[in-house]
């Protein structure tokens, strides 16, 4: 089993190394690790923040463990070059369509979250974001209007086959787990958003067992954090998906307790080839210290082993740990905690 990691810049070195340390202490036979750079420490020392070494491993292997990339000193170069870059270039030239981010309030942990208590307990809901296509990857530009002043312009677009393909990684997931699905859109306002739904329900008719409602995405905000309990599967496009993934993670109490899968159609001897990797970005203000809560790229890695593996006890094994050491007070800065990295990652480890 051939493991990418990348851990790139910030604390993603730090947390990396305590998943990965997890994944040994697993012993899981032919486990190989492969490690390469991405994002700013990739452009120091290559030039470019995905460079074809990292991507050509990224391919040769059967899944890949991302960190974080994101670094200050980089900021003023040209846009293509800067760290962030990475991500979506591993997205685009992995064919990875497909983001799966579940968000749950882990038991005992109801006060960190700041919804209401009795309505954080009912917070336990997966997004699947359609990841490579939408506004974010659509021509864009400035342009100068008749009257001379300044415009930007993006244009949002689905086909048919980026919203079918999404659509069934949903409907699949909500199958296994015997969920209902609510895909959210626009279609009041926006042609893509018709199209969309259009498809959505042809797809639906595949799938009979899954029951399937529409929500638009203002609503779908409002629910989130007014009623997460009506929520089981989340399907909607890559804007709303930004958006609506974020705010539910924010209503968990700390976003680093929330690991996120990347997903293709690729497949290998296996599962499904996929790129996993905590939501939180570099934190480059603690980078180094030792503070970084490693728990969502600890899970990560539980995704990993599931969808890639299909190692569906080891990722139980792991998930119920990290659950085992939050319940026992094992808890980071940004959990009100005063556990530091290492003493994270050795208390999940203790647990398996």
């Amino acid at each position: 089993m051939k493991i990418a990691v990348l851990p790139g810049d910030g604390i993603g070195p730090e947390v990396t190394g305590e998943a990965i340390a997890v994944l040994e202490s697993l012993a899981l036979p032919g486990l190989t690790l492969f490690q390469g750079d991405v994002g700013g420490v990739a452009y120091k020392r290559h030039g470019h923040p995905l460079p074809e070494e990292t991507l050509a491993m990224a391919r040769a292997a059967d899944a890949v463990l991302f960190g974080a990339v994101g670094d200050p000193s980089c900021d003023a170069l040209e846009r293509h070059l800067r760290p962030e870059q990475a991500i979506l270039g591993l997205r685009k030239h992995l064919g990875l369509f497909a983001n799966l981010r579940p968000a749950r309030v882990f038991a005992g942990l109801e006060h960190l979250s700041p919804l209401r208590a009795d309505i954080a307990t009912g917070l336990d809901l997966l997004i699947v974001r359609e990841l490579t296509g939408d506004v974010y990857f659509g021509a864009k530009g400035q342009r100068v209007t008749d009257t001379g002043e300044r415009e930007g312009w993006d244009a949002m677009s689905y086909a048919e086959g980026e919203v079918r393909r999404i659509a069934h990684v949903a409907f699949r997931a909500a199958a296994a787990a015997g969920l209902p699905l609510t895909s959210v859109d626009k279609a009041n306002v926006l042609e893509t958003s018709q199209l969309w739904r259009d498809v959505v329900v042809e797809v639906a008719a595949e799938y009979p067992g899954v029951a399937l409602d529409h929500m638009y995405v203002d609503n779908a905000a409002m629910q989130v954090v007014s009623h997460p309990d009506r929520f089981g599967v989340v399907l909607t496009g890559n804007l709303f998906g930004d958006i609506l993934s974020d705010l539910a993670s924010a209503a968990v109490g700390s976003i680093g307790l929330l690991p996120s899968a990347s997903l293709g159609e690729r497949q290998t001897a296996y599962g499904t080839f996929g790129l996993f990797e905590p939501i939180h970005g570099s934190a480059p203000d603690i980078a180094g210290q030792g503070k970084a809560n490693p728990m969502a790229t600890i899970l990560s890695a539980a995704m990993m082993l599931r969808h890639s593996f299909g190692l569906e006890a080891e990722a139980a094994r792991i998930e119920n740990a990290v659950a085992l050491a939050l319940g026992d007070g094992v808890l980071g800065g940004d959990l009100g905690g005063s556990h530091g990295t290492a003493a994270i990652g050795e208390a999940v480890r203790e647990r398996l």
